[in-house]
C-alpha cells in the first residue's frame, strides 16, 4: 500500500491527478517500478506542460487501444520530435473533441508531420482530394458527407496543432490570432467550394444554373471562430430553380460535414428567396433594405461559386453600404440594433458572455462598424471587412486615438484567442466564460492560453484577472472612440493622435443621435473650454454623459439641460464631485435630462436630490405621512409669513423633484405618486393656512373665526398630479360672540392670503389654489360658514355640485369642524334612497355637453387622456354616478378615492370583475400618461403627443423599450382605453 502511494505520488509531479494514470503510463512503456523510463522523459515533461494532462495521457491510451501499428510510430514520433510533440499533445491537452476524432481515425496524426496548409489553394486541394472516388469522380450523398467531415476535421486538427504547439514546446512558432482566424476562414471557405463541388455532382452535369457564394460576418471578415455558423448570401444567373438545387445541397452537405450553414442574412430573412440574381437583390437593397443590413453588408465578400458573378455583387453593394450613413432613418436602426444585441444576454451570464456582453467582442465589432459607416463614406482606406484591419485604420487616420486602437485591439485580440480556446474543448459554439467558482475549467483555459501564475494568483485566477481587466478596458469604449475626439474637436486639450474636424465631429455626433450636432458642439465647447479643475472634471465626464444621453429620447435636450445645469451649480462644491465619483449618478441623471424637460427645471432649485440619485433606498425616501410632517414642522418654524411660504415652496420643490426623479427611474407607481404628490400639497396648504392664520390673527389680536379647508376634485380624492391644481372650499364657523360677517370677513382674508401667497409667479410648476367648485362658482362668496353651506345645499344645490362632493375631504385647518362639514354633506352625496332617475339622466346630460365643449379643437379624442373616449372623465363619471346611486347602501362606495371604488363595484354586484379591471387599467394609464406628458413637456398636458420625441420619450416614461415603435405605444393606448369606454357605454348609460 505505501509503494502504491509513492508511485502515484511520483506521477502527480507531472501533472496527473487521475488514479488511472500509471497505468496508462506503463501501458505506454513510459512508466516502471522505479518510476519513469528514460527514455520517455521529454514526453512526460510535455505532458505535463499540457492544459489537462490527465486529458491527454488519456486520448493517448485511447488512440493505442485503438490502433496498435499506428501507436507504435506515433509512440516513436513522439520521443523523437519536439515540434511535432509539442503540436500533438497541446491538442490532446486541450481539446477533449479531436482527443475523440483521434481514436476515431488514428492515422490523422501523420498529418502533422507533413508540411501544414496555410493558405486556400491547399485547403481547397485536401478537402477536393478527399472527395475523389476510385473513378476520379466526385463522391456524392452521405459517402461525400462523411468523406467531407474526416477531411475538414483533419485539417482543423492541424490549424489548432499549430495554434497551441507553443504551450507545449517552448520555441515553437506562437501564430498572433489574426493568423489563426484567417486559417479557419480559409478552411471554411474550402469547405464551401468543396460542398458546392458535391453539389454540381448530385445536380449533374447538364444543369443550367450559376451560383455564386458570398461569405458575410465573420468569414467575411476572414475572422472565423473554431465552431461557427457561417453566414452567406446566395447570387443566382440563368435558371434559379438550379441554382437554388445548389444552394440547398451545399448546405446539406456542408452542415452535416463541417458547419452550418447561414443564409439568413439574405434579403427578407429567412422568408425571402435562397437565391436571387444580381438585379433582384439590387432592387431590394435600393428600395426595401433597413440600415442593418447595409451594416451587415460591410463584410460581404465573394469566396466560392462564380468568380465574376460574386465581383459583381461585390461591386454593387459597395456603393450602397457607403452611403447608408446618410439614410434617414440611420440613427435608430443603429441604435435598435445595439440594444438588440445587448438585450440578448440573460442577465445571469451578463459578466461572463464574451460575445455579446458589455465589454465583449460585439462591443468592439458595432463600434468600429459604426465608425467605418460614419467616416468611411469619403475615406476609402476605412472600408475593410477586417475588425481588426478596420481599427488599426481608424487609428491611422486619426478617428481614434493610436493608442486607444491599440488597446481596444489588443483586448480584442484576447477575447478572441479565449473564445478559440473555450470553443477547441469540445468544439461547441460557446461565448461563456467559465464561473469564478469553476476553478478546475479556469486552469484548463489559463495553461491552454499560456497565462502563468503571478503575483500570488494561480493561474486561473491570473486568467480570471485579465479577462476582467480586458472586459473594463472594453466597456470604456464608447467613451474612448466615439466621444473624446469629439471634446478634442472644439475644447483646447492635448491631442492623443490627430484631431477631428469639425465636420467630422459633427458627422459622428449626428450618427449617433444628436439632431442638432452644431449646437451640441457649442455645449461641449462651453463646458470643457479652460484650463480649470472643472474644466478637467468636465473633459472627464462628457464622454460618457455623452453616450448615456445617445441613448435617451433627447439627447440634444439632455445635453442642452446638463449644460444649465452645470452652469447654475458650477459655485455648488459637491456636484461635479458627485458626478465623477458616483457613476449611477450619472447614469441617471442622463437617463433623466434626456427624457424630462421638468427635472432640469427643478434641479437647479434643488440640487440637493441629485445626491439621492443613485440609491434607490435613499429616492423612495419616507413615507408621504413622515414627508407631510416634516414639512409642517419646518414652515411652523419660521419667523413670518413670507419665510414660511418660501419654505413650504421650497420643500414643496424638493418632493415634486424626488417623486419626479423616482417616477421616472421606474421606483414608483402611479397610486405612489398620486399619494405623494397630493400629500405634499396637503402638508403645503396645512402650513400655508397655519402661517397666515397666526399673522391675521397677531394683527387682529383676537380670533375671530375658526377654518377649515376641503379638498376637492383630485385634491380630494389624492389623486394629484404633477401638473394639479387644488381645487378647495373654505369654511369657517364664527368665534363665540363674532357676527357670521365678521367672521366670513377673517376667514375670507386669510384664504385670500393663501391663494395669492401659493399662487405668486415661479419657476415652479404653479400652486394653483382653486375655489371654483364652492357654491355659486366665481361668483359667490370666497369663504361661508358651515350653516350657509348647510342651507345653500338644502335649497339650491344641483345634482352636478352632489357628484362635486364626492371628492369632499378634509385637508387642513380646524380638525372639528372639517369633520363636521363632512357629516354635513354626507346625506347629500349618499342620497339616503338612491338618485332618482331623472337626475341620473341630468348626470349623463352634463357629461356629454362638458365632452362636446371642453374638448379643444382639433383634438384627437382617442387620445385626449382626460376628456377623450376610455379617458379619466369617462372612468370617473362612471364611478361617481354608480356611487350616487347605491353608495347609500354600500358603505365601500363611501370614499373620494376611484380606485378604491372600482375595487368595491364586483363585489356589489355593480359590475363584472373584468369590466371594473378594464376601468381600473384604463385610468391608471390614462393618469400615468397625463403625468408622463408633464414630465416630459414640462408643462401639464392632456393630450398624448401623436408623434415625434415627445412620443418617444412618453413611450420610454410608459416602460417601452429604447429603440421599439412608439406608434406600438399609441396603439396600445388606444386599444385599452377603447375596450374601457365600451364598458361605460354599459355602466354609465345602463337604465
Amino acid at each position: 500500500m505505501a509503494d502504491r502511494a509513492r508511485t502515484t505520488a511520483s506521477a502527480a509531479r507531472y501533472g496527473f491527478t487521475d488514479s488511472r494514470a500509471e497505468g496508462q503510463l506503463r501501458a505506454a512503456g513510459w512508466w516502471a517500478d522505479a518510476g519513469p523510463v528514460d527514455a520517455a522523459a521529454d514526453v512526460l515533461a510535455a505532458l505535463s506542460r499540457t492544459a489537462d494532462p490527465d486529458l491527454a495521457l488519456r486520448g493517448l491510451d485511447r488512440i493505442r487501444e485503438a490502433d496498435a501499428a499506428e501507436w507504435t510510430d506515433l509512440e516513436e514520433e513522439l520521443r523523437a520530435h519536439r515540434t511535432f510533440r509539442g503540436r500533438f499533445l497541446s491538442v490532446l491537452g486541450t481539446s477533449s473533441a479531436l482527443a475523440d476524432f483521434l481514436a476515431a481515425h488514428p492515422e490523422q496524426w501523420r498529418s502533422l508531420t507533413a508540411d501544414k496548409c496555410t493558405d486556400s489553394a491547399c485547403y481547397r486541394e485536401a478537402l477536393r482530394s478527399a472527395l475523389l472516388g476510385d473513378d476520379g469522380s466526385i463522391l456524392t450523398g452521405l459517402k461525400a458527407e462523411q468523406a467531407l467531415k474526416v477531411a475538414y476535421r483533419g485539417q482543423l486538427l492541424g490549424i489548432a496543432a499549430a495554434d497551441l504547439g507553443h504551450v507545449v514546446e517552448t520555441g515553437l512558432e506562437y501564430p498572433r490570432y489574426a493568423e489563426v482566424a484567417a486559417q479557419l476562414t480559409e478552411l471554411a471557405e474550402a469547405a464551401l467550394a468543396a460542398g458546392l463541388l458535391v453539389a454540381e455532382a448530385e445536380a449533374g452535369a447538364s444543369a443550367g444554373g450559376t451560383l455564386a457564394i458570398i461569405a458575410m460576418g465573420k468569414c467575411g471578415g476572414r475572422e472565423l471562430n473554431y465552431v461557427s455558423d457561417v453566414d452567406v448570401i446566395f447570387v443566382g444567373d440563368g435558371d434559379l430553380g438550379v441554382a437554388t438545387r445548389l444552394a440547398s445541397k451545399m448546405m446539406r452537405v456542408v452542415g452535416k460535414a463541417c458547419f452550418e450553414v447561414d443564409a439568413a442574412l439574405r434579403p427578407e430573412g429567412k422568408a425571402g428567396a435562397l437565391v436571387r440574381t444580381l438585379d433582384g437583390h439590387h432592387g431590394y437593397y435600393q428600395k426595401w433594405a433597413k440600415t442593418w443590413e447595409f451594416q451587415a453588408l460591410l463584410k460581404a465578400r465573394p469566396v466560392a461559386g462564380d468568380a465574376e458573378l460574386g465581383r459583381q455583387y461585390a461591386e454593387m453593394v459597395a456603393p450602397l453600404v457607403w452611403s447608408a450613413a446618410d439614410r434617414e432613418n440611420f440613427v435608430a436602426e443603429v441604435q435598435q440594433m445595439r440594444r438588440r444585441v445587448e438585450g440578448h444576454v440573460p442577465s445571469e451570464h451578463a459578466e461572463r458572455e464574451l460575445k455579446l456582453g458589455r465589454g465583449g467582442l460585439r462591443d468592439v465589432e458595432f463600434a468600429v462598424q459604426l465608425l467605418q459607416l460614419v467616416h468611411g463614406r469619403v475615406d476609402a482606406d476605412l472600408r475593410s471587412p477586417s475588425t481588426m484591419d478596420a481599427l488599426a485604420a481608424l487609428g491611422e487616420g486619426g478617428y481614434v486615438g493610436r493608442e486607444d486602437a491599440a488597446e481596444l485591439g489588443a483586448s480584442y485580440e484576447f477575447l478572441r484567442m479565449i473564445e478559440h480556446r473555450l470553443q477547441l474543448r469540445r468544439l461547441r459554439r460557446t461565448h461563456l466564460f467559465p464561473a469564478p467558482t469553476d476553478t478546475a475549467e479556469l486552469r484548463i483555459i489559463a495553461r491552454a492560453s499560456g497565462i502563468k501564475a503571478s503575483g500570488g494568483k494561480s493561474q486561473g485566477e491570473s486568467l480570471l484577472a485579465e479577462f476582467r481587466r480586458h472586459g473594463k478596458g472594453i466597456r470604456r469604449l464608447h467613451e474612448k472612440i466615439f466621444y473624446r475626439p469629439l471634446l478634442q474637436s472644439v475644447a483646447n486639450v492635448p491631442a492623443e493622435a490627430l484631431r477631428l474636424t469639425t465636420k467630422q465631429a459633427a458627422s459622428r455626433l449626428a450618427a449617433l443621435g444628436y439632431t442638432a450636432p452644431d449646437g451640441a458642439l457649442q455645449h461641449i465647447k462651453a463646458l470643457t473650454s479652460g484650463v480649470s479643475r472643472r474644466a478637467a472634471i468636465q473633459q472627464a465626464l462628457l464622454p460618457v454623459l455623452l453616450d448615456l444621453l445617445a441613448d435617451t429620447p433627447d439627447p440634444d435636450g439632455g445635453l442642452l439641460s446638463y449644460r444649465k445645469v452645470s452652469e447654475a451649480l458650477e459655485e455648488t462644491p459637491w456636484y461635479l464631485r458627485v458626478l465623477r465619483d458616483e457613476g449611477t449618478v450619472v447614469e441617471d441623471l442622463a437617463l433623466l435630462l434626456g427624457t424630462s424637460r421638468l427635472v432640469p427645471a427643478l434641479l437647479v432649485r434643488a440640487p440637493e436630490v441629485l445626491q439621492l440619485l443613485g440609491d434607490p433606498a435613499r429616492m423612495l425616501g419616507r413615507t408621504p405621512a413622515e414627508v407631510a410632517t416634516s414639512l409642517r414642522a419646518a414652515v411652523r418654524r419660521q419667523p413670518g409669513l413670507n419665510a414660511a411660504i418660501a419654505a413650504a415652496r421650497s420643500l414643496r420643490r424638493h418632493e415634486l423633484l424626488r417623486v419626479a426623479c423616482a417616477d421616472l427611474l421606474g421606483l414608483f407607481d402611479v397610486p405612489a405618486v398620486c399619494e405623494a404628490l397630493s400629500s405634499v400639497w396637503v402638508a403645503v396648504l396645512q402650513g400655508a393656512l397655519a402661517a397666515a392664520f397666526r399673522q391675521r390673527q397677531a394683527e387682529l389680536g383676537r380670533t375671530p373665526a375658526r377654518i377649515a379647508v376641503i379638498g376637492m376634485g383630485r385634491l380630494g380624492g389624492a389623486e394629484l398630479g404633477y401638473g394639479s391644481d387644488a381645487d378647495v372650499l373654505f369654511v369657517c364657523e364664527p368665534s363665540e360672540g363674532i357676527s357670521d360677517a365678521d367672521a366670513v370677513k377673517f376667514a375670507s382674508s386669510v384664504a385670500e392670503t393663501v391663494r395669492k401667497m401659493l399662487g405668486a409667479p415661479s419657476s415652479d410648476p404653479a400652486l394653483e389654489v382653486d375655489a371654483d367648485l364652492r357654491p355659486e362658482g366665481r361668483s359667490g362668496p370666497l369663504v361661508r360658514t358651515l350653516e350657509s353651506y348647510r342651507a345653500y345645499y338644502a335649497r339650491w344645490g344641483e345634482v352636478w355640485e352632489a357628484q362635486a362632493l364626492l371628492r369632499a375631504r378634509f385637508v387642513a385647518g380646524d380638525d372639528e369642524l372639517g369633520a363636521r362639514f363632512i357629516a354635513m354633506i354626507d346625506p347629500i352625496r349618499y342620497p339616503e334612497s338612491g338618485l332618482d332617475g331623472t337626475k341620473a339622466r341630468e348626470i349623463r346630460r352634463i357629461k356629454a355637453r362638458v365632452e362636446t365643449e371642453r374638448m379643444p379643437r382639433g383634438a384627437d379624442p382617442t387620445l385626449h387622456t382626460k376628456l377623450g373616449r376610455g379617458g379619466l372623465a369617462d372612468v370617473e363619471w362612471t364611478v361617481q354616478l354608480l356611487q350616487l346611486q347605491h353608495a347609500h347602501a354600500i358603505e365601500g362606495l363611501r370614499t373620494t378615492s376611484t380606485l378604491d371604488a372600482l375595487a368595491v363595484l364586483p363585489g356589489a354586484g355593480l359590475a363584472e370583475q373584468a369590466e371594473a379591471d378594464s376601468l381600473r387599467e384604463a385610468w391608471l394609464l390614462a393618469t400615468r400618461v397625463r403625468n408622463a406628458g408633464m414630465l416630459v413637456r414640462g408643462k401639464a398636458v392632456d393630450q398624448v403627443p401623436g408623434s415625434g420625441r415627445d412620443l418617444a420619450a412618453v413611450a420610454r416614461v410608459l416602460g417601452q423599450s429604447a429603440g421599439d415603435d412608439p406608434g406600438e405605444f399609441l396603439d396600445s393606448y388606444r386599444r385599452l382605453t377603447r375596450r374601457a369606454h365600451a364598458v361605460v357605454e354599459h355602466l354609465f348609460y345602463a337604465s
